[in-house]
């Protein structure tokens, strides 16, 4: 069950984790108002529709009482429901948790919102981006003399879906013992918070500020940043004193690792400046590839700085299976990133690609609630269902 448009990715790749781990479940979306199963799926320029593969989508008016009892007798024989509207929004509809936890006493209904259903902002609607300014992110992420910007992707909508996630799976764990479902209030911005881990202990340990933002760079190890190449960007990270040798000997520059300025660490982050204006002068001069190579099996952690086209073709994203390709009835053969998690025993896959709206009202009324063509066409004619 989806909230607005910019609500949505939380909630979908919560269930969207959900859905790789073999859960059957629908995508319920109010007519008129879909979130992202009727966005373009077939053009190249489209973001979110990935986290509905797997999915059986579902066309359902909640504003006629047959549409609030159809989604009432699907939950009877659900295990899970996840909403993300605003507190109190489904209230009216009979769809709130008390509503539907009467239904079925064993269903986990996890609530997404942008501040939770208590607190002075838990009647605001939450975007990921306003969450991570207001929530220590942004401040924390950007160049160490710029400003404060956005992660690249939705980060936090991305945290809260696996923090839903890990606490649907606890739910459930806890319903085996107990035979009871529970409420999950899950927000953007408990769990944007809970993710500054070593940053936000700094601070509740030290009870001073933060240091800001650092770009690629560390706050208390030098060299461990970016460095541009000839063509490019590569990270380094001499970590340690021995892995600083290490590099300078791989940078030709042997003497540096005994110049009294940068033998140890400390030395090192006191002349950060330049020692990594050194280092850059000596990487400008190779492309990132030549680089690749004068470091391989030095030890030293490093890392080309990849585009997105070039992550998902590097050679160990294929060797890792990291794309697969499945059959669309629109598209063709659609594209997507693979389950990240390789398990034993279990076989993990994408089954099927993103549905368009409603694409599988008739098998869901059909197939679980028992409807005939007759009485699915009659809701479809009065707009009950799409």
């Amino acid at each position: 069950m989806a909230g607005t448009p910019d609500e949505a990715e939380k909630k979908d790749f919560c269930v969207y984790c959900q859905f790789d781990r073999g859960t059957s479940l629908e995508r319920t979306t109010g007519i008129g108002y879909d979130t992202s199963a009727g966005w373009s799926i077939c053009n190249s320029d489209i973001r979110r529709p990935w986290v509905n593969r797997n999915k059986k989508s579902v066309g359902l008016s909640f504003a006629d009482p047959a549409g609030i009892e159809i989604l009432h007798s699907l939950a009877k024989s659900c295990d899970i429901l996840v909403e993300n509207y605003l507190p109190g929004s489904l209230k009216k509809y009979s769809l709130d948790y008390e509503s539907v936890s009467a239904i079925n006493p064993s269903l986990i209904y996890a609530s997404i919102t942008g501040y939770g259903q208590t607190g002075p902002y838990s009647n605001r609607p939450g975007f990921d981006v306003m969450v991570e300014a207001e929530f220590g992110l942004m401040h924390i992420t950007g160049a160490r003399d710029g400003p404060p910007v956005k992660v690249g992707v939705a980060v936090t909508d991305l945290t809260t879906g696996l923090y839903t996630v890990n606490s649907i799976m606890a739910a459930l764990i806890s319903r085996g013992k107990t035979g009871k479902g529970q409420w999950l209030d899950v927000s953007l911005s408990d769990c944007q918070t809970a993710t500054l881990a070593n940053l936000a202990s700094s601070v509740l340990i030290s009870g001073e500020r933060d240091e800001g933002r650092w770009g690629t760079a560390h706050p208390a190890i030098v060299p461990y940043q970016g460095f541009r190449t000839l063509d490019g960007d590569i990270m380094i990270g001499g970590a340690n004193d021995r892995l600083f040798t290490i590099l300078c000997h791989r940078l030709g520059k042997p003497e540096w690792s005994t110049d009294p300025r940068f033998t140890i660490n400390s030395s090192r982050v006191a002349n950060r400046n330049e020692l990594c204006g050194m280092i850059e002068s000596i990487t400008t001069t190779k492309p990132t590839s030549e680089w690749l190579q004068i470091f391989e099996g030095s030890g030293i952690p490093y890392a080309a700085v990849n585009d997105v086209l070039d992550t998902l073709r590097h050679s160990h994203s294929q060797a890792r299976k990291m794309t697969t390709t499945v059959p669309h009835p629109i598209c063709g053969g659609m594209e997507l990133v693979s389950p990240p998690v390789k398990y034993s025993d279990s076989k993990i896959e994408i089954r099927s690609a993103p549905p368009t709206l409603g694409q599988h009202t008739d098998e869901v009324l059909g197939g679980i609630l028992g409807l005939n063509e007759k009485e699915i066409q009659r809701l479809r004619t009065k707009g009950i269902v799409s």
